[in-house]
């Protein structure tokens, strides 16, 4: 009878052991790749979450402030920027070293820019 109480008495301390352990989770999810059961709840919550915005092509107008040909910048005090929502001010913009030696500090401009996110580069500029 001593066996019955023995084996019993393992399969109880097996039985507890695993009680306070937390479920396993697949290595998908860990990986950050979705698994079935992750994927529902994913697609709900993507509607919440803020997209990267595409690059948006605008036109503005404004004067050179400062050239940094080095870095490849250009500052401009610009008109507002309707297409991105930007309101007139001064900022840096990236430019390729060829359009930085069409212009100087001063002069009076209207510039193509594309802008992705927060920042943006002169893609085309000519003096007005």
């Amino acid at each position: 009878m001593k066996p019955l109480y023995f084996t019993a008495a393992m399969a109880a301390a097996i039985l507890l052991s695993a009680c306070g352990k937390k479920a396993e989770t697949p290595a998908a999810d860990q990986a950050g790749m979705e698994t079935p059961a992750s994927s529902s709840a994913a697609v709900g919550d993507m509607g919440k979450m803020d997209m990267p915005a595409a690059a948006t092509m605008a036109k503005s107008t404004g004067t050179v402030t400062a050239i940094d040909k080095a870095a490849g910048k250009i500052t401009l005090d610009h008109a507002a920027i309707p297409e991105v929502k930007w309101p007139a001010m001064t900022m840096a913009f990236d430019a390729k070293p060829a359009l930085l030696e069409s212009v100087a500090v001063g002069d009076k401009v209207a510039f193509d820019v594309t802008i992705s996110g927060n920042a943006g580069e002169v893609t085309a500029i000519a003096k007005r």
